[in-house]
């Protein structure tokens, strides 16, 4: 850079100063990060320093998140995904008195779904195009959507929009691997969900079933190598070919005509939840390909395992069961909604229920 009003040598000095400003103030900005941010005790974490902490989350502290109850740990703050606070600060008789305390521009006019991971200060948050941030959440100097991240044992997952899982250092944002989840890169797949992690092994849907030609499935990696663990697929492929697992043989059995030529839809694009009491993991499934019924499967059929939640066994990808919401989905009712566990009392008897 040279100033119009500066000798070549003022102008090298200049630059070689505001340089050195900038430095210093990049390592102060980190520093103050650390240092700032406060540390609370919790089960299974005591001996661990203030660098090692930030984003340990593991599966007895999501477990235990009521312990913790200033962080929020996992896509729906606990494996129950309920989404309440137990904090108890802010009230009915005071949320009048709230005010804007900082902002975050996150540079973009697209949609904004994420839900923030908070883990003793920092906050891990993604934008559209599935950009990630961390911010101190208690300074925050610092259509297309991303649903957010998860975070496990000092690393950010996140999945990106061309179908891309992405595992980062949750200190330094330093990209320690990522892998191509999508079967077939010449069809309209993509990723706006965020991923679950439990048992050690980061789960992931897909979505794509409204632009056209592809097929749902859900995927288990290893959190620490990126591993393929299992595959789910949730509706049948070509019948002339064998089947990837037993479920789809019969599943086949409700549709007609040559669905597989068209992809047949159903993908897990929101809700995957798992449930720790039975090591079992739920997801909901969405529309099928195409929309209308009487192109995708003549004569119609219920069209398994479209609009329909999924018990799978969290280690193999095994199928529990299963429950269609939907039969013979023509309208796009799906079954991709949030889904929440709780324990709830049906006629005098405690249940675990799904909602």
């Amino acid at each position: 850079m040279k100033h119009p009003s500066l000798s070549r040598k003022s102008a090298i000095f200049v630059n070689i100063f505001l340089i050195l400003i900038l430095t210093i103030s990049i390592i102060f900005s980190s520093y103050s990060l650390n240092e700032d941010i406060q540390f609370i005790d919790n089960e299974g974490i005591n001996n661990i320093t203030k660098e090692e902490i930030i984003g340990n989350i593991n599966q007895s502290r999501i477990i235990n998140a009521d312990s913790e109850p200033h962080n929020w740990l996992a896509h729906g703050r606990d494996y129950n995904e309920q989404r309440f606070s137990p904090l108890k600060k802010i009230n009915k008789e005071n949320i009048s008195q709230l005010e804007l305390e900082w902002s975050f521009d996150m540079d973009t006019t697209r949609g904004l779904e994420a839900t923030p991971i908070v883990d003793n200060g920092v906050m891990f948050v993604t934008n559209a195009w599935s950009t990630v941030h961390a911010i101190d959440a208690k300074k925050a100097c610092c259509d297309v959507v991303n649903r957010g991240v998860a975070v496990w044992k000092g690393f950010v997952f996140s999945a990106t929009l061309d179908g891309r899982l992405l595992k980062l250092d949750a200190k330094t944002g330093k990209l320690i691997w990522e892998i191509n989840t999508i079967t077939n890169r010449e069809l309209d797949y993509t990723i706006t969900g965020a991923p679950r992690i439990a048992n050690d092994k980061i789960f992931i849907g897909n979505g794509g079933a409204d632009m056209g030609g592809v097929r749902g499935y859900v995927s288990a990696y290893d959190t620490e190598t990126g591993k393929l663990i299992w595959r789910f697929y949730t509706i049948p492929g070509d019948p002339s070919l064998p089947f990837e697992h037993p479920e789809l043989e019969e599943a086949a059995k409700t549709w007609n005509g040559e669905w597989w030529t068209m992809g047949g839809g159903g993908t897990a694009w929101n809700s995957i939840v798992y449930d720790p009491d039975f090591n079992q993991l739920y997801i909901g499934t969405g529309n099928g390909q195409p929309w209308n019924i009487d192109i995708r499967s003549p004569g119609g059929g219920d069209n398994l395992y479209l609009s329909s939640i999924i018990a799978l066994n969290a280690d193999t990808g095994k199928m529990n069961w299963y429950y269609q919401t939907t039969p013979e989905d023509k309208w796009d009712f799906t079954a991709t909604q949030d889904i929440m566990l709780a324990d709830m009392d049906i006629d005098g008897e405690a249940k675990k229920v799904l909602i």
